[in-house]
């Protein structure tokens, strides 16, 4: 896969809270192409993080699309807040509600992409029966709830079976990891067919953003 395909989502859980709208400019300048906002309960998750008040605040700082993960349950109250907050992609866990069938269609009702998000333990099954619906599939490589955890190998394969449903359907859907991704471990997730990574700390806890973003993407430098 060429590294002109891969798309960089820099996650603000890694970025300093006291600058966030700051920080969202950075990245965006810096060449990231989606946003990703992780949305925590301190229920489905240990952690919490910020809701769409935050969101909302954060849309008038950065155009760029806004990819919100909800690390929440349950995921369907909040649905139409997130939409309206700002929200250009939202992802659910398949755990996070009882008819994640429904949960995908309300998604796109509300005129917003739709993700499914799978943890280390969530089989590739979960969303067999729901590409239709599916604009993103997010493969979590690390438990979610907590930022710089190392990437997990056992996910893999699990990338790759995901790849071979994706290409097999005919359909346009993003696939994406999330948890240790770093400039080490972006080719293996790229080589296993993902294409879009989410990357906190490896962005974030770098001194030059557009390096940073430039490497996962396997590219020499900076933009």
């Amino acid at each position: 896969m060429s590294p002109a395909r891969i798309r960089i989502a820099p996650s603000l859980l890694a970025a300093d809270f006291a600058r966030l709208g700051e920080e969202a400019r950075a990245v965006a300048a810096a060449g990231a192409d989606w946003l990703h906002l992780d949305i925590m309960d301190g229920h489905f998750v240990p952690n919490i993080s910020y809701g769409p008040v935050v969101v909302a605040a954060l849309r008038q700082h950065c155009a760029i699309p806004f990819d919100v993960h909800l690390m929440i349950a349950p995921a369907d109250p909040y649905l139409e807040g997130f939409a309206k907050a700002g929200a250009d992609l939202i992802s659910v866990h398949p755990e996070a509600g009882p008819h994640l069938h429904r949960t995908l269609q309300t998604i796109r009702g509300l005129g917003k992409r739709a993700g499914v998000v799978l943890n280390p333990a969530t089989s590739v099954a979960a969303v067999e029966n729901v590409l239709d619906l599916c604009d993103l599939i997010l493969v979590m490589s690390v438990n979610p709830g907590f930022g710089g955890q190392s990437f997990l190998d056992s996910q893999l394969p699990k990338i790759a079976a995901l790849r071979r449903m994706i290409d097999q359907s005919g359909r346009e859907i993003a696939l994406q990891v999330d948890g240790g991704v770093t400039a080490a471990t972006a080719p293996r997730c790229i080589a296993a067919g993902a294409d879009v990574l989410v990357a906190g700390t490896a962005v974030f806890g770098a001194p030059d953003y557009a390096a940073a973003i430039a490497a996962l993407r396997g590219e020499g430098g900076g933009r």
